[in-house]
């Protein structure tokens, strides 16, 4: 840390200049930004896994969240995550019914076929 009046490097704890006596001025600290997943990697996989369209919804909310925090809105990060994990899990859901329904009709075809 440096001193306000003159510029001099201030030693650890000092409470006033050693050079001009001038009363240090420590900074206010700024809170750091809490640490929010942003559920982008499952977004991506689910949408090129699952369901695309369901996907695609995830991936946008995905991306808000990393700039919502260095807006410093925290609340609208946290709510674009949680939108993001949501949508995840939803394409997610899709994609197994669709598979499942899938494996049935396959299974049935080649029942008939016999």
């Amino acid at each position: 840390m440096f001193c306000t009046n003159c510029g001099t490097r201030l030693p650890p704890g000092a409470a006033v200049c050693p050079s001009c006596g001038a009363r240090v001025i420590v900074p206010a600290q700024i809170p750091a930004a809490p640490a929010i997943n942003n559920y982008l990697v499952p977004a991506i996989l689910v949408t090129l896994c699952c369901w695309m369209p369901l996907g695609i919804v995830a991936i946008v909310f995905a991306a808000q969240v990393n700039s919502k925090l260095a807006a410093g809105d925290v609340a609208g990060a946290a709510a674009s995550a949680k939108n993001a994990k949501l949508w995840s899990w939803i394409a997610f859901g899709c994609g197994l019914a669709g598979g499942i329904i899938a494996a049935a009709f396959w299974g049935l075809a080649l029942l008939g076929q016999h």
